[in-house]
């Protein structure tokens, strides 16, 4: 199997692509939303098919707003333990949840747990989705955390041309962790001015994905 680099997101130098997993939450996303609208920043929500038909109308909004709607899969689960046509129909079923949804049609899938599963590649492909992961994390799914602390992990590595992951959603994070992440989008925000870095989702990025084998 060959997989291009930018399989973790690496895309244009002068831009960033911001992405959220685990959603759409009620408790949460909302708050995400605005603080978006009012930083003026589109970005990519990684979705669960599970979640979105709990909170369909919280997903069109999402949409709505201006927001890239990706595949995260049907439940949160581990893609190693499932066979590759398991997997495949996982992903599809998360897919067409959003499109039902949501209006849009996900081009990018990103695997639970970021698990690179050669049936979660293969699913992916076969639903014609690309698969992406990240090149920096907020780790804001600590309990303990702070927006500072989310801030400088993110910020750890090269941010240039790099791709984003932080959740809208406690689906697997300790209980009131999204607010660390909601806190640091606007130390980011100054972050990314002084590096002169625009911000956006992925369709904005210049990722081209993976390539994996077509067949198993």
């Amino acid at each position: 199997m060959y997989v291009r680099p930018s399989l973790h997101g690496r895309g244009r130098s002068d831009h960033v692509a911001l992405t959220f997993d685990d959603g759409p939450d009620p408790a949460s996303t909302p708050a995400f939303l605005a603080e978006l609208d009012r930083l003026g920043w589109h970005a990519t929500f990684f979705m669960l098919g599970e979640m979105a038909r709990q909170a369909p109308g919280l997903a069109a909004e999402v949409a709505a707003a201006g927001h890239e709607i990706a595949v995260h899969g049907e439940e949160h689960r581990n893609m190693l333990r499932r066979s590759p046509r398991a997997a495949r129909a996982d992903i599809r079923r998360c897919r067409d949840t959003l499109v039902e949804v949501t209006g849009a049609t996900p081009t990018w899938f990103r695997p639970p747990f970021g698990t690179l599963a050669f049936g979660a590649l293969w699913g992916a492909r076969r639903e014609g989705l690309t698969t992406v992961l990240w090149t920096n994390w907020g780790r804001d799914w600590r309990g303990d955390s702070s927006p500072e602390a989310v801030a400088a992990d993110v910020l750890h590595r090269d941010i240039k041309g790099g791709t984003v992951l932080l959740h809208d959603s406690d689906r697997q994070s300790d209980p009131g962790a999204w607010r660390h992440g909601l806190g640091s989008l606007r130390i980011l925000a100054d972050a990314f001015a002084q590096r002169g870095l625009t911000v956006g989702p992925l369709r904005d990025h210049g990722v081209r994905g993976a390539r994996v084998p077509t067949r198993v």
